[in-house]
């Protein structure tokens, strides 16, 4: 069976629902995964959207979350997620706001669409300083046993 990630909230290339953004709550949406790998050891979650600042002429990927070293026998994130509230283990990264935590969706124009990349590693991670969407991409290189992604979409009214 792959490795599969959902979300109640939303499905893959639907919208991502206000409640999950800054014009909500700004909380997480709740996720569940299936299908590791039997090696797994840890798990990485990368959320982040390609289509900053304008979809028409993107600049740069702007970074919403960073999670890592999620046990293997976690099955997923609860909505709204705190800190403290993780599966014990898991580290956090800093986002584009220079924070950790999840910053939701705040496109400043056009319809955006959010990547949430899980991926299964064959490790569990030392401790990143500075715990960032690169440093973790260094990291994972060459323990990712498979990946997979859910898309949301999100424009502003």
């Amino acid at each position: 069976m792959p490795l599969t990630l959902m979300s109640t909230a939303f499905e893959h290339g639907h919208a991502i629902p206000a409640a999950y953004t800054c014009d909500g709550r700004n909380v997480s949406p709740p996720l569940a995964w299936s299908g590791l790998p039997p090696a797994t050891r840890s798990l990485a979650l990368i959320v982040d959207d390609p289509d900053a600042p304008d979809p028409a002429a993107p600049k740069m990927t702007w970074v919403h979350w960073v999670l890592y070293n999620i046990p293997a026998q976690a099955a997923g994130l609860p909505e709204g997620v705190a800190p403290a509230a993780l599966p014990a283990g898991t580290l956090e990264g800093l986002n584009d706001w220079k924070r950790t935590g999840y910053g939701g969706p705040c496109p400043p124009i056009g319809r955006h669409r959010y990547f949430h990349k899980l991926y299964a590693l064959d490790v569990v991670l030392p401790a990143l300083a500075p715990a960032t969407k690169s440093g973790l991409e260094a990291a994972m290189r060459g323990h990712i046993l498979t990946q997979t992604e859910l898309i949301g979409t999100f424009q502003r009214h």
